[in-house]
């Protein structure tokens, strides 16, 4: 069974979404799909439709979340330290071309979000970062073409 890393605010903000859809989504669902019911005939009832729909998403997202806490390997990104890159670190980029700087976190794939800077672990970003130092230089695949970076700082916070 393959490990999902993440960090400790990742994996509390996976126990909140299935505390909500367990103890609020699906009670409210199973209200709606009764109430649907109410309604007579089923084949051509628009809202029952909707609702069984809605109610397959919920428990597929709970079935989903259940396995990825089941799997999560916790990384408590305060007690790492080091100048290499690995989860957790936070990392100053420069651009080559333009000079540009960012600053992204890698965390786990349910954590990433580029709006807050963290990048998921997965992206080609943190791939061609993992292992490197601060001073070395990642080329990065985009989409866009190569993207040449310069690692301006590393910290863990």
């Amino acid at each position: 069974m393959e490990r999902i890393p993440m960090t400790a605010e990742g994996h509390a903000a996976l126990q909140a979404e299935l505390k909500t859809l367990k103890s609020i989504e699906r009670p409210n669902i199973i209200a709606a799909i009764s109430e649907a019911r109410a309604h007579g005939d089923l084949s051509e009832n628009a809202e029952y439709h909707a609702a069984k729909e809605k109610q397959s998403f919920i428990e597929g997202r709970i079935a989903e979340i259940d396995d990825k806490l089941a799997r999560a390997e916790v990384i408590d990104v305060s007690k790492l330290t080091g100048s290499k890159i690995r989860f957790g670190a936070t990392v100053t980029l420069i651009d080559v071309d333009t000079e540009d700087e960012s600053t992204y976190k890698i965390v786990g794939e349910d954590e990433a979000n580029v709006k807050d800077g963290k990048i998921s672990i997965t992206s080609p970003i943190a791939r061609a970062l993992i292992g490197k130092e601060e001073g070395d230089e990642a080329e990065v695949a985009a989409p866009s073409g190569a993207r040449a970076y310069e690692i301006a700082k590393v910290g863990y916070n």
